[in-house]
C-alpha cells in the first residue's frame, strides 16, 4: 500500500477525465492517477513532443481498421508478384484494384475538392512524392515521382479512376522518371 500522499487541483477538464478513467477501469481515483504518472513518465518524449498533424491522421486511419502500415518493400513484392513476365498486371489484380479505386472514387467525391488535395493524402500514405506545382486555379500541373515503376502503374491507374467523381478533368503525362498530372478545370470539369 503506496505510504505517500499528494494533494493535487483539478480543473473541470480534468475532474470529467479522471472521473471517466475511474468509471472505464472500475478503479479507485489514486490508482488511476498512480498509472496515468506511470505512463506519462514512460511516454514523455512523445507526449511532450510536436508531433504535428501527421500523427493524429495516422491515428485516425490505423484505429478505424481500414488502413495498415506496410513496409515499403511488401508493397514492392505484392506488386512484383502480380506482373505477367512482359510486365502487365495480372487481370484478376487489375480487375480488383479497379474495384478498389472505383469504390475510392465515390469516397473521394465527398471528401476531396481538388487533384492537389488527393495527392498530398496519397504522399502521407507514402505512394509518391509530389515535388511541385504549376498553374493557376483553371488549370493545374503537379510533378508527382514514384519510388518504383510498379507502384507508378499501380498509383496511375488508382488515381485515374478514383478521380472520375471529381469536378476536374485529369490528364497524364509519364516522363521517365516523373509524372505530370493536370488537373483542368471549367466548362467542362
Amino acid at each position: 500500500m503506496p505510504t505517500n500522499r499528494l494533494t493535487i487541483s483539478l480543473d473541470d477538464e480534468a475532474e470529467a477525465a479522471l472521473g471517466d478513467l475511474v468509471g472505464r477501469t472500475d478503479t479507485s481515483r489514486s490508482e488511476v492517477v498512480r498509472r496515468a504518472l506511470t505512463f506519462y513518465a514512460a511516454n514523455f518524449e512523445a507526449a511532450t513532443a510536436d508531433a504535428g498533424p501527421n500523427l493524429e491522421a495516422y491515428h485516425q486511419m490505423l484505429s478505424s481498421g481500414e488502413h495498415v502500415l506496410l513496409d515499403v518493400d511488401f508493397l514492392h513484392c505484392f506488386l512484383d508478384h502480380v506482373e505477367a513476365e512482359d510486365g502487365t498486371p495480372d487481370p484478376e489484380f487489375l480487375a480488383a484494384a479497379n474495384r478498389v479505386a472505383d469504390y475510392h472514387a465515390h469516397e473521394y467525391e465527398r471528401r476531396f475538392d481538388s487533384l492537389g488535395e488527393l495527392l498530398d493524402w496519397l504522399s502521407f500514405c507514402g505512394f509518391l512524392t509530389v515535388r511541385r506545382t504549376e498553374g493557376g486555379t483553371e488549370r493545374r500541373t503537379y510533378h508527382v515521382v514514384f519510388p518504383s515503376e510498379s507502384v507508378k502503374w499501380f498509383m496511375l491507374g488508382f488515381i485515374d479512376r478514383s478521380t472520375t467523381n471529381l469536378s476536374f478533368d485529369l490528364t497524364i503525362n509519364e516522363g521517365v522518371s516523373k509524372v505530370l498530372l493536370t488537373e483542368t478545370r471549367g466548362s467542362g470539369g
